[in-house]
């Protein structure tokens, strides 16, 4: 099935995604934490990851029959799919390290991708009962989760960069040299460390203000976050500030790097 999806559509389906994110959140939190495993690539899995990507690929199949899913587990057995201009990006459990570790700073994460663009995201917290989801020209919001439920949507969006006070985020995992080294000398900000896709959920809601990396992530990892934050005012480039897509097939779905920006005037001035 061919579908186009544009911010009419990704809105009218996002109920129904939600709905799908909140059923693998508890799923997540009724395994407690899980053992791990390492995977070929030398990064780790549980049983958690992979029952949460069962659900959403079970419920993506009824919801969006025919659009094609990447999602990382599934990848990592050797399961390729084809995927033409609209498909779906799933990462059923980013930030399986901090899940490991008993930390609360893990998320699960469902793109939508139109014409190399994520129009919609969704990123839900299940340790700390929170789920933020955004469509490109609709807005954002984040809600409370209770159970398999999602309540209180509240608006969320982007603040303008603080006079002082600016906050830059990195990764908690993956931090880098050439990250913080451009930080402290372009963008005068305290940094913090955060782990997993969280750290777009802060710059979408205002609460950070930059979160660059300049080290290669795969795509899944940061699909749901790049749309929650441009649906909040904000703009997410590449380092040299170009758009930043998806789709790369043949570069296993790898990006090599790329900066979220809470004020867009700054990312547009690099």
């Amino acid at each position: 099935m061919t579908l186009d999806i544009g911010p009419e559509e990704a809105a009218a389906l996002m109920p129904e995604l939600t709905a799908i994110v909140a059923r693998a959140f508890a799923a997540i939190l009724r395994f407690g934490v899980a053992p791990h495993r390492v995977k070929t690539d030398g990064s780790p899995v549980t049983d958690a990851d992979e029952a949460s990507e069962a659900i959403i690929l079970d419920g993506l199949s009824s919801l969006l029959p025919g659009v094609p899913v990447i999602a990382e587990e599934r990848l990592a057995r050797g399961q390729t799919v084809a995927i033409g201009s609209t498909f779906v990006l799933v990462d059923p459990l980013d930030g399986t390290k901090e899940y490991i570790a008993g930390r609360d700073e893990y998320t699960v994460n469902i793109a939508l991708i139109a014409a190399t663009t994520p129009v919609a995201g969704i990123v839900a917290a299940p340790a700390l009962g929170c789920l933020w989801r955004g469509v490109a020209d609709r807005g954002a919001e984040r809600l409370v989760i209770e159970g398999e439920r999602a309540l209180a949507p509240e608006p969320i969006h982007v603040r303008a960069w603080p006079a002082s006070g600016a906050i830059a985020l990195v990764s908690c995992s993956h931090a880098d040299a050439a990250t913080e080294a451009w930080l402290h000398k372009l963008w005068p900000a305290a940094v913090e460390s955060c782990g997993s896709s969280l750290k777009f959920c802060r710059v979408a809601e205002g609460t950070a203000d930059i979160y660059p990396r300049l080290g290669p992530t795969s795509e899944w990892d940061i699909a749901a976050g790049h749309a929650l934050v441009t649906a909040a005012g904000g703009l997410v480039s590449d380092p040299e500030g170009r758009p930043l897509t998806y789709g790369r097939l043949h570069e296993n779905f790898r990006v090599s790097g790329f900066i979220a920006w809470g004020d867009p005037t700054k990312g547009r001035a690099i």
